[in-house]
Parts: C-alpha cells; sequence; structure tokens
C-alpha cells in the first residue's frame, strides 16, 4: 500500500513537472522567462520547452498593435492662448525584452511621453498654426518619440490627433472679437455708404445749379436775340410792335379769365406810348 502511495506520488510529481515544463504560447504574445531571478530568454507563439522549477514566464507581452489613448489636456501655446487636444498612439512592441526592463511600464511610459511631446510641440506654435497642422504636429510627435521608445523596445507606428480646439473661455473671446470685428466692418461700411451718398448728392447739386445756370444764360441770350431781331424787324414802325404787345396782353388775359383769384386786369391807358417806350422810341 505505501509503495503505491509512492509511485501515485511520484507519478504526479511527474506529471506536474513536464506540465510546468510546456509552454504553449498564443500567436499576438511573447513570454519573457526568467531563469533563477535573471533573464533567460524569450519564447515566441508555438509550444516551448523550459526547466521546470528553475525557468519562470515572468512577462506575458502582445506583440500586436496597441492602441493608447491620450487624455484630453490643456496647452498654451505661443501668444498665450490656451486649447485643448487629445490623440490616440498606436505603437507595437518590437523587442519583450526591453519593454519588460527597459521602463516600469511601457504603455504608461509611451502615453505619458505622447502627451509631455504633445504639450511642448503645440506650445511652440502660435493658436492659428496649431488649429491648422495637425499633419505636421503628427510628424513631429513620431520624430520626437522615436528616440525614445526605441530604448523601451517599443516603436510607435502613428500618433492621431484627435481633436485640438480652443477652450470655451477662449471660443468665448474669439467669438466677442468675431463679433466685435463684424460690428467694426459693418460700421465702416455704413460710413463709407453715407460718405459716397454725400459725395453723390453734392456732385448732383453741382451738376443741376451749373446745368441751372447754363440754362438761364441760353435763355438770356434768346430773349436778348429775339428782342433784337424784333427791334430789327419792326424798325420805325409801331404798327407791328403793338400788334405783338395787344396779342400777348390778349394771351395773358385770357390767362388771367380762367383763374379764379385774378378778376381785375388793368391795361396802359395809352397802348402806343407804352409801346414806343418799350422800343425806346419818344414821341416828338
Amino acid at each position: 500500500m505505501t509503495s503505491l502511495i509512492v509511485v501515485g506520488a511520484i507519478a504526479l510529481f511527474v506529471l506536474i513537472t513536464v506540465f510546468k515544463g510546456v509552454r504553449i504560447v498564443p500567436q499576438g504574445e511573447e513570454w519573457v522567462v526568467e531563469r533563477l531571478g535573471r533573464y533567460h530568454t524569450t519564447l515566441k507563439p508555438g509550444l516551448n520547452v523550459v526547466i521546470p522549477y528553475m525557468d519562470v514566464v515572468a512577462y506575458r507581452l502582445p506583440t500586436k498593435d496597441i492602441i493608447l489613448d491620450v487624455q484630453e489636456q490643456e496647452i498654451i501655446t505661443r501668444d498665450n492662448a490656451v486649447i485643448v487636444a487629445n490623440a490616440l498612439c498606436f505603437a507595437k512592441v518590437v523587442d519583450p525584452q526591453k519593454a519588460s526592463y527597459g521602463v516600469q511600464n511601457y504603455a504608461f511610459a509611451v502615453t505619458s511621453l505622447t502627451m509631455t511631446s504633445l504639450r511642448a510641440i503645440v506650445g511652440a506654435m502660435d493658436l492659428d498654426e496649431a488649429l491648422s497642422s495637425r499633419e505636421q504636429i503628427k510628424a513631429r510627435l513620431r520624430e520626437a518619440m522615436s528616440e525614445q521608445t526605441e530604448d523601451w523596445g517599443v516603436t510607435v507606428r502613428s500618433v492621431e490627433i484627435q481633436d485640438i480646439k480652443p477652450s470655451e473661455n477662449m471660443q468665448l473671446a474669439m467669438e466677442r472679437q468675431a463679433a466685435a470685428e463684424r460690428e467694426r466692418k459693418a460700421d465702416v461700411t455704413r460710413a463709407e455708404g453715407a460718405k459716397q451718398a454725400a459725395v453723390l448728392e453734392a456732385e448732383a447739386r453741382l451738376q443741376a445749379a451749373r446745368l441751372d445756370a447754363e440754362a438761364q444764360i441760353s435763355l438770356a441770350d434768346a430773349s436778348a436775340r429775339s428782342i433784337s431781331m424784333v427791334k430789327d424787324a419792326v424798325g420805325n414802325e409801331t404798327v407791328p410792335a403793338m400788334y405783338l404787345l395787344g396779342e400777348r396782353y390778349i394771351g395773358a388775359m385770357e390767362n388771367l379769365a380762367s383763374s379764379n383769384n385774378a378778376k381785375v386786369v388793368v391795361l396802359p391807358a395809352d397802348l402806343q406810348e407804352t409801346v414806343r417806350g418799350l422800343m425806346g422810341r419818344n414821341k416828338v
């Protein structure tokens, strides 16, 4: 009976030893093995054999791309504007030994490095440049992080800027500035419109005055020529002049008669003398 127990114990020990000596690593992972507390080897995906009780799997690292969420943070730009930015970092473990022993927590280290690098790069830009230079920021992030992450056995494949925008207080200030700028432009436009209207009105008055003066001069010239022609035509005869004057008086009387206000018409007693006076002649 005792021998059976011993044999069973030995068999169980052998089974446990074999189980501990065989390691099956799944695809997409690599395991770091320590022997007596020191790094010994890295197990690749598939069936692997280790020495039981001496070799211990200390770290199990993914070899697939990992996605690290870089939390939102406030950044002060070169022109003292406050913007909010966050990002996604795509990284991959390329050296499990360095990733295990080169840094305490490679995922946290890469995330923290992305945050500090993003703050340094954006902080060296003006607000307008930072908001419109995502591709430039991404390229500079990869360049700034590649050397440091190489010592950690990690390569940064890409850093995508999720969002970069002014802070809420900065947005309010920008909206107020934009509203003030629009109001200023509106005032300038209204002032320019009023100025142009005043100039056009003054030019219209000047043109009207010039035309009125020219019309008066033309009328005066026409009247002078008409009087001269009448004088030359009448000569010393008073009968034609009396006829013309009588015709004018008749027309004037017709107009006065058709008016509701004029009821009395006054005519010269001596029409002939009036004509002579108009013609510049006196009776001798």
